[in-house]
């Protein structure tokens, strides 16, 4: 702004001074100006970015409330709403769903959030010993006028990243001479590797491959045979189901030895679940059950390995369990279904004794306690708690020690649940 003055100079070259004064004066204003309009420009579109980023989180949590809405329904709705038989794995589903969107939210305003100097985490992970490390050392550019000068390291910042290298595919070739002998006379050539498959394509390594893929990773072999096409490689399902047919073959051995060695121990855990499998000709699936039988004696003190053993059948029939246990003689850990019951009442089961599995029957006390809607669940599962309080003191010590235990502690614990027990009986309906 010119100033006003209430004189001027009478002298030409004051005159020029002050003019040429105020002609700066103007011009620095203007360039003042200029940057505040800048400033203002880029302001402006740092908030329209802002308020778009915003927007997309805004979704995206909307996005991922409705998700959890979901869930919550599934979790406390009628059972009309709930998401069905596989709700288990449909809720690791929304879990996964929910932490991915939660992970991108965090990104994006990242991004956009001013540089922050990256700190280190506190707890660093911890990787299995077998896993190969891959060093690379980064030196730092060395100016011009330090080079050939004598350095000393004084320190190094190490970060670690894991890496992945995808399977591959290759040809393996064998190939085996043939050689002729003049005197004596004779033909010798190696003898042809034996193969699960015989004289089939595939090395023991694919089959593992395919057999972990769809029995251990739940990946079916249609979608085995895309995967294998990306890279050129055509594999057709029925091909693969024909390798798993050789594979289950010569397993058979291996599974009825692991059942056998299971039935050599004092104790076995057995339970059953579901499992839907197809059914040809109708165009959906039917209901099956996969028996397991697991010997695990770490928690009692005992050196044996731990195993289990699968068994498949169309039925939930007691008779599946008797022809799997045969003439086992020791201790059946189980829930209370009715086949197993039968199993220990049969007149040839002398020695065959039932221990109910404690986590079956807090189950459901539990599940009535997390609603709210019984106060005799709740102290039950109260109660309980001290149980496994007593358990877990006692794990991997000796059987008399944890007998001891039990007597002094567990004992009253048990008698206070069934007093419990007993006097609520009357008050439930038939």
């Amino acid at each position: 702004m010119i100033e006003r003055f209430g004189e001027l100079p009478d002298d030409v070259d004051e005159l020029k001074a002050l003019a040429l004064d105020a002609l700066a004066r103007v011009d620095r204003s203007e360039t003042d100006a200029q940057a505040l309009r800048s400033q203002t420009s880029s302001l402006t579109a740092k908030v329209e970015d802002l308020t778009q980023t915003n927007a997309a989180a805004k979704a995206e949590i909307d996005r991922l409330t409705s998700i959890i809405k979901t869930l919550h329904r599934d979790r406390f709705g009628k059972r009309s709403e709930k998401l069905g038989a596989d709700d288990a794995e449909q809720q690791s589903f929304v879990f996964e769903e929910v932490e991915t969107g939660l992970a991108t939210i965090d990104a994006r305003l990242a991004a956009k959030a001013d540089a922050k100097p990256r700190k280190a985490p506190r707890d660093k992970p911890r990787f299995p010993s077998h896993l190969e490390r891959v060093e690379e050392i980064l030196e730092p550019e060395i100016p011009e006028e330090l080079q050939g000068k004598e350095r000393v390291e004084i320190g190094r910042e190490e970060s670690v990243r894991l890496d992945v290298v995808r399977a591959r595919f290759r040809l393996i070739v064998t190939i085996r001479p043939k050689y002729a002998y003049k005197d004596p006379a004779a033909i010798l050539q190696a003898p042809a590797p034996e193969h699960i498959v015989e004289a089939g394509l595939p090395t023991e390594a694919l089959l593992a491959q395919v057999a972990v893929s769809k029995y251990a990773d739940g990946l079916p072999l249609y979608r085995q045979e895309a995967i294998y096409l990306r890279d050129g490689v055509e594999l057709g399902r029925s091909l693969m189901a024909q390798w798993m047919g050789a594979v289950g073959f010569h397993f058979e051995p291996l599974a009825a030895h692991v059942l056998a060695r299971i039935r050599e121990g004092e104790r076995i855990f057995a339970d059953e679940t579901t499992l839907p499998t197809l059914s040809p000709g109708a165009g959906k699936t039917k209901t099956s059950w996969l028996w397991a039988y697991a010997r695990d004696d770490r928690p009692f003190g005992g050196a044996g390995p731990p195993m289990v053993a699968y068994r498949f059948e169309e039925s939930r029939s007691g008779d599946c369990a008797a022809r799997h246990l045969g003439d086992y003689r020791g201790i059946l850990q189980c829930d209370g279904y009715a086949g197993y019951r039968k199993l220990a009442g049969a007149p040839h089961s002398n020695g065959l004794h039932l221990a109910g599995c404690w986590a079956h029957l807090r189950r459901r006390f539990f599940e009535l306690h997390a609603n709210g809607e019984s106060i005799v669940a709740t102290a039950t599962v109260e109660q309980m708690k001290l149980l496994w309080a007593v358990e877990e003191e006692v794990r991997g010590q000796p059987p008399q020690a944890r007998l001891a235990a039990r007597r002094v502690t567990s004992v009253d614990i048990v008698q206070a649940l069934f007093d419990l027990w007993e006097r609520e009986l009357p008050r439930i309906s038939g």
